[in-house]
């Protein structure tokens, strides 16, 4: 990663006798040189730490070069799982991973995930460092893990609960690294272009308009006349809001 550069002649008073070219040197290889030759000691950690400057900005570079290139090859990923509780579809982690690991790698990324420090009480945060050239970026999500229902009752374990957010965690990181919708554009032809199906986001808005509102999911959907929320198209997305709140979708 380093770069060959001009050294600017008033910058440092090189010895009169390196044995070699110090123009075709780079940042690194001049402050050895200079500490070789008993030049001061300053001004070699000076072109070391610029020479480091050099490294982590090509590295930085070519990791959003990389990061560009392979978001072209993703597309939205089909849905596989479905929440009856909800009454949504979604992609699990390993219909992402399948879907993205064989395009990230290719490109030169390499992932993992950890627990992180700095998340609420009863919440866990997942953290995932992502590195490419030598460069890292790290992301993270908070995710809740109290074990409490759609309705605030006790549905899991506090273990099981922790388990289920690190994977919840996981999969929204893994989605939000690289940019990917999951379903939106898969399509099966029942829904015109002009309307669009409904975005994972606007699903989820959607079930917190649910929650508020106490309404039933399963009945909802029968009244809408679609299988599942996301099967709803972005023209209908009113018509819904409208019929949670007037209480049209309570059983």
């Amino acid at each position: 990663m380093s770069q060959a550069m001009e050294l600017p002649k008033a910058a440092i008073d090189l010895p009169t006798r390196m044995g070699t070219d110090v123009t075709q040197l780079t940042p690194m290889q001049m402050a050895y040189q200079l500490m070789a030759k008993g030049v001061d000691f300053a001004a070699a950690k000076e072109m070391l730490d610029y020479g480091k400057q050099l490294e982590a900005e090509a590295a930085e570079k070519a990791f959003n070069i990389a990061m560009a290139e392979a978001q072209k090859e993703m597309g939205p990923i089909a849905a596989n799982m479905t929440n009856t509780q909800t009454r949504s579809r979604y992609a699990d982690y390993a219909q992402l991973d399948r879907v993205l690991r064989p395009i990230y790698t290719k490109h030169g990324f390499a992932l993992s995930f950890n627990d992180g420090e700095g998340a609420p009480a009863d919440w866990v945060r997942i953290v995932c460092h992502v590195t490419n050239s030598g460069h890292t970026r790290i992301y993270h999500k908070d995710m809740p893990a109290d074990g409490k229902g759609a309705k605030g009752g006790d549905v899991m374990t506090k273990t099981h609960a922790v388990g289920a957010a690190q994977s919840y965690a996981m999969r929204y990181l893994l989605r939000m690294i690289f940019n990917v919708s999951v379903g939106e554009g898969d399509n099966d032809g029942n829904i015109a272009e002009a309307s669009p199906p409904l975005t994972e986001d606007q699903v989820l808005d959607l079930q917190a308009l649910v929650e508020e509102y106490g309404a039933n999911p399963r009945l909802l959907c029968q009244r809408l006349k679609v299988q599942y929320l996301d099967d709803l198209p972005q023209s209908r997305l009113k018509e819904a809001e409208a019929m949670i709140r007037s209480k049209g979708g309570r059983s």
